[in-house]
Order: C-alpha cells, then sequence, then structure tokens
C-alpha cells in the first residue's frame, strides 16, 4: 500500500452556461431536476416571463413574473441575455446574474428553447454548451404530453405542432441525445457536463498552476 498522501488541486475555472432544449414533454425538466439535486456546483438559471404562475410555482424561484410592460423595460436596456415568445407569453434570461455566476466559476442550467439558445449563443461565445433532447417518436412524445395532466386537448395539440419545428433546430446544438431511456439520457448529459468542465479554455488557473510545476512546487 503506497504511504503517499493525495493532494486535493483546486484550479480556478470560470463557469460555464449549459442549455437543454427540447420540445415540451420530451424530458428535459426531469433531466433537469436530477443534475440539479445531484450536483452542487449547477444552479438553475431563473428566467423572466409573461404568464401566469401554474400551480405550485414560486416567484423568484421557479420564474420571475412580471407584466409585459416590465419586461420590455429589461429588454430596452439590454438586461436580458436572451428573449423570445412562446405560446403567447414571453420569457427572458436577466444577465446580470449568469454573469456573475460565471465570474465565481459556478455553472448555470437553462431551459430553454432553440430562439433563445440563438441569441445566446452571439453572445456567451465559449461560456456556453448546448444539448437537444429528441423524443423516441412522435407517439411517445404524444403520450407524455397527454399523461402529464396540465394541459388541455388543445394545448397537447398546439405544442404537437410545434414540436416538429423546434426538433428541426436540432443541427444547431453542440450535442444531441435521445431519450429512450431515462437514465440513460441523464448520463449521458452528465458526461457531457463533466467533460466540458475539465475544457482547457474554462480553467481559468491552468496556466499559473503549470509553471509553479515548473518550478517544482
Amino acid at each position: 500500500m503506497s504511504n503517499v498522501s493525495k493532494e486535493i488541486v483546486d484550479i480556478e475555472k470560470r463557469g460555464l452556461m449549459l442549455v437543454l432544449s427540447s420540445p415540451s414533454g420530451a424530458g428535459k425538466t426531469t433531466i433537469s431536476r436530477s443534475l440539479l439535486a445531484d450536483d452542487g456546483n449547477l444552479s438553475m438559471s431563473v428566467s423572466a416571463t409573461t404568464r401566469a404562475p401554474r400551480p405550485g410555482e414560486v416567484d423568484g424561484e421557479d420564474y420571475v413574473f412580471m407584466k409585459p410592460v416590465d419586461f420590455n423595460l429589461l429588454v430596452n436596456r439590454d438586461e436580458l441575455l436572451e428573449h423570445a415568445k412562446v405560446f403567447d407569453h414571453y420569457y427572458g434570461t436577466p444577465r446580470k446574474p449568469v454573469e456573475d455566476a460565471l465570474k465565481q466559476g459556478k455553472d448555470i442550467l437553462f431551459d430553454i428553447d432553440w430562439q433563445g439558445t440563438q441569441q445566446l449563443a452571439q453572445k456567451a461565445g465559449d461560456d456556453l454548451i448546448s444539448v437537444f433532447i429528441l423524443p423516441p417518436s412522435t407517439q411517445a412524445l404524444e403520450k407524455r404530453l397527454k399523461s402529464r395532466a396540465q394541459d388541455s386537448d388543445e394545448v397537447v395539440a398546439k405544442r404537437m405542432s410545434k414540436a416538429s419545428e423546434e426538433i428541426s433546430h436540432w443541427a444547431e446544438y453542440d450535442y444531441v441525445v435521445v431519450n429512450d431511456d431515462i437514465d440513460r439520457c441523464r448520463a449521458e448529459v452528465k458526461a457531457i457536463l463533466q467533460a466540458e468542465r475539465v475544457r482547457r479554455i474554462r480553467r481559468t488557473g491552468l496556466l499559473s498552476f503549470v509553471e509553479r510545476l515548473r518550478e517544482g512546487y
């Protein structure tokens, strides 16, 4: 047995922005919750929205609920990293909380659609990692939407009609996973996150660490 003690090396890093997108019902919310529960360095980006709260949603935790006029003020002041209109309501990501977290080396998870991802890509550069989650079939997607019992048949039909358009943007993402098995899909997304965290460009303290190694420390 080796008597050499283990030394924990903590190299300073910049946080990353992990985007998960999918058609409604494809599983991104389930996967997001699992990642957040298992990873203390990952937190959810809290979006601002003009829609009304759903049962159980908490203002400031699930979303920041606001009036359209207040949302427009954020847009005009360039205080949103991205914003989009989805199903007659507006959604957007406040800029400052995200930028502060990245500087502190914390990772932020985003549950946004392709429109928001396109805008983030223009502003975030190498900070952004995007993952698109596909359902195993159209039939499975419709079944999942109906089993949630959150929306009326009319809303389910509307979401299904929009799914094809959303899926057409799959090639704009860095990674694509198929949610035919929730455990395997979750493991694949987790592996993507872990690999991206150790990319050289994110480890801002790597240069000084290597210099100390070369000096014999």
